[in-house]
């Protein structure tokens, strides 16, 4: 997967009449907008992307011969119908439909995710089910919910102290690197499917045969690994046109008034301008701010330093064995496991092949700045054996080797004043005709894949040929957005 700079495979004379719209990122989001608006002869488009490839934190990298994503990816069944048909004709029968097998460790016990009505029975231990228990019996006696809301109340008002306490705030202080009382409610309405005690019993009643849909702990995935995704969508842009450029870094937006003329970029060390009234920017939002020229007001600018993301070092282990376990990923919420979660990405596709060749990817939340950021391959290697050793894994195979990736903006981070912030610069970006700003990263978002691709469906489906876009139908489309949950 490594697509290289071209130019479009169509004359500029035959799209003339069109308007023309860049694109900043390349991830699912830009390369699907992409794709949508060449595929309904909307526009030309440029990509601009700073990597090599496409894909962005969704991507994926060949490793020994055992396709790599960049953490644990899945695109779950809910995806819009027109999407998952665009997918399944791009992919054809190169997208699997698999069955998740992961686990849990709660307590020292590791229990089946997603669960199952025979871990609540048998498999949780018996002092921690008594007191859900009893949290749940509680839950009927009045209390004071006056105060502010915040993460750690929200939880734990529809799940109890104890599973808060003993799973989601550990693993909370681990994911976002803060207490849960200092993040903000968003962040458990929106990134906790499992928000109430009543949640989690539907999501184990759908596993009892009988009540168990057909799409209950199902997912799809590419057989080239969850990147391939984005790389259908690119080929699929590239031959309708759309001009993508590797190893572009954006510079800045030229603003007109209200509006803009051109976008900079800089590519092998030589800066380019390109003239266009439309730019659709996929990359964090703060970034986009900062690159107006002229700047944005003081407070938006303010607002846009006050915005921050959590970094992720993954950490690969190339193991000389066929198959480290059976399990597709195990999940650590205790604090003293640096760990978040660990997957093995052959039985993302239930591979054989390489044939004495598996590799373990761990998810390890950092910044940089922090000791663990600057370690070399080889230490964070010997790290994560331990780590696996004293949650109780089997010991691997011979470690061939140890490679490691790190990602500055892994996760949002949803503190108590985000809001506000985010506010200020969505309103002021809103101002700025011709500015669209979508995608997980665009719009501060921790949404899943298929969350990201109904974003750029839903904004081609605003845009005219004319070059016209629908504000009010947008606005719409945004409140949508707003009733995202994440899909664990």
């Amino acid at each position: 997967m490594s697509p290289v700079n071209s130019p479009s495979n169509e004359s500029p004379q035959s799209k003339a009449a069109l308007p023309h719209v860049v694109i900043l990122g390349a991830g699912p989001s830009g390369a699907g907008a992409a794709y949508q608006l060449v595929k309904k002869g909307r526009a030309t488009v440029t990509v601009l992307e700073q990597r090599d490839t496409v894909g962005g934190n969704a991507g994926s990298f060949e490793l020994d011969g055992v396709y790599c994503d960049f953490g644990s990816h899945r695109l779950h069944p809910v995806v819009e119908p027109e999407i998952m048909q665009d997918l399944r004709d791009l992919l054809g029968e190169k997208l699997l439909y698999q069955t998740r097998h992961g686990r849990i460790r709660l307590q020292g016990r590791w229990i089946h995710f997603p669960l199952k009505p025979m871990d609540l029975l048998f498999g949780l231990p018996k002092s921690f089910a008594l007191r859900v228990l009893g949290d749940t019996a509680r839950k009927v006696l009045p209390r004071d919910t006056s105060g502010p809301e915040n993460f750690a109340t929200v939880l734990e008002r529809g799940l109890g102290r104890t599973i808060c306490q003993e799973f989601y705030f550990p693993y909370a202080r681990k994911l976002w690197g803060m207490d849960p009382s200092e993040l903000a409610a968003t962040a458990a309405k929106r990134r906790v499917s499992g928000s109430s005690v009543t949640k989690i019993l539907r999501k184990v009643a759908k596993q009892i045969p009988g009540l168990k849909p057909e799409s209950a702990g199902r997912f799809y995935y590419p057989r080239g690994g969850y990147g391939q995704i984005s790389q259908c969508l690119f080929e699929a842009a590239q031959a309708g046109g759309a001009d993508f450029k590797f190893g572009a870094s954006f510079k800045e937006i030229d603003r007109d008034g209200n509006g803009i003329k051109a976008v900079r970029y800089e590519l092998a060390g030589q800066e380019y301008t390109i003239p266009t009234q439309n730019v659709w920017s996929t990359i964090p939002m703060s970034f986009l701010v900062k690159g107006m020229r002229p700047e944005a007001p003081p407070e938006v600018v303010t607002a846009a330093s006050h915005l921050s993301s959590r970094g992720m070092i993954l950490i690969y282990l190339v193991l000389d064995q066929d198959q480290f376990s059976t399990f597709d990923a195990y999940y650590f919420p205790e604090e003293s496991i640096p760990v978040s979660r660990l997957s093995e990405p052959k039985n993302f596709t239930s591979s054989t092949e390489p044939r004495g060749r598996t590799v373990l990817c761990a998810e390890v939340p950092s910044d940089p700045g922090r000791p663990e950021w600057d370690l070399s391959d080889d230490e964070l290697g010997r790290r994560l054996c331990q780590w696996m050793e004293r949650a109780g894994l089997p010991k691997p195979g011979r470690v061939a080797r140890t490679v490691t990736r790190r990602l500055r903006f892994a996760y949002p981070i949803y503190t108590r004043d985000y809001e506000a912030n985010f506010s200020t610069m969505d309103e002021w970006l809103g101002g700025v005709e011709g500015v669209l700003t979508f995608g997980r990263q665009g719009l501060f978002a921790h949404d899943n894949t298929h969350h990201t691709l109904a974003m750029s469906y839903a904004a081609v489906k605003c845009f005219s040929s004319e070059g016209k876009f629908d504000h009010a139908l947008w606005a719409k489309y945004r409140k949508e957005f707003e009733t995202h949950v994440v899909e664990d």
